[in-house]
């Protein structure tokens, strides 16, 4: 699928841009000089195209009380889809993904509190087919945004 212009502009705009609104569709519609409708289809269709993995707001999760931490796991090999399925299960993943390497699956956590951590680790930790654990503790966060401007 190649983008069109109408496309580009309309990724733009929700990247930095998207209205806090009963209609937030509508809004960005009405922006754009296009209808609702046309906008909710692209949006559909892009999202099926994979340029769209999520639509929704970032919070600056330390304000919030919240504390994040990298956890890599070492998975043995035909266990990965169901490692990566419990962990999902979790409040507070924000993804996952998979990657070369001893420790093949990454993710994130953000946790309440030092309790929750605690337990999604430990029961990750003793998952079937996890041989291994590593807590990558979050000190400095390095970038809370990233815009990709489209032409």
């Amino acid at each position: 699928m190649e983008l069109s212009n109408f496309d580009k502009d309309l990724l733009n705009v929700l990247q930095e841009h998207l209205p806090i609104s009963e209609r937030p569709f509508k809004d960005i519609a009405e922006k754009m000089g296009a209808d609702e409708k046309t906008v909710i289809d692209r949006l559909n269709e892009l999202k099926k195209a994979g340029f769209i993995r999520r639509i929704g707001a970032f919070f600056d999760s330390n304000e919030l009380g919240y504390t994040g931490t990298l956890v890599a796991l070492k998975v043995k090999d035909g266990k990965m889809q169901d490692v990566a399925e419990f962990v999902n299960k979790y409040a507070g993943v924000t993804h996952n993904y998979e990657r070369e390497g001893k420790y093949n699956l990454w993710f994130t956590l953000l946790s309440p509190n030092a309790k929750y951590e605690e337990k999604v680790l430990n029961e990750a930790r003793n998952l079937e087919g996890v041989e291994g654990l590593l807590n990558l503790k979050a000190k400095h966060k390095y970038k809370i945004n990233v815009a990709f401007k489209l032409k």
